[in-house]
């Protein structure tokens, strides 16, 4: 299961993993997550590289600097916790649709490149056909 999908089955029934529906909840979750692969030595995943930008993006979408995380901005244009939680899977599908959607590059040696919405690199592979 990768994160994506993680994220998905959370969003389905948030109190089965997070305890109770919480934003905060959520944000202590994936760091603990995080942690745990980063201590099994599992490296970071496509997915994993594109959340990443998921703060930048919710910086751009509410106008905010970087003083904040981003469960924070999510939080402060709430009314609690737990519409904070379903608005971050509203704001998280709609990321992850213009993120998903990012134009592919080809190079000439056959490798693919992927990048991101703000120009960076996210995923190089080889092509093979």
């Amino acid at each position: 299961m990768n994160l994506i999908e993680l994220l998905a089955n959370i969003k389905k029934r948030p109190s089965m993993y997070l305890g109770r529906k919480s934003l905060s909840h959520l944000r202590t979750f994936l760091d603990g997550y995080g942690l745990a692969r980063r201590q099994l030595g599992i490296p970071i995943s496509i997915e994993e590289k594109s959340f990443e930008q998921f703060q930048k993006w919710i910086e751009h979408r509410f106008n905010q600097p970087a003083t904040q995380s981003w469960d924070r901005i999510i939080l402060f244009y709430a009314e609690d916790d737990s519409i904070a939680l379903t608005r971050f899977f509203e704001l998280f599908d709609e990321f992850w649709q213009q993120y998903s959607n990012e134009v592919k590059s080809k190079k000439p040696d056959g490798v693919e490149v992927m990048y991101g919405r703000y120009g960076q690199q996210i995923n190089e592979s080889i092509s093979h056909g």
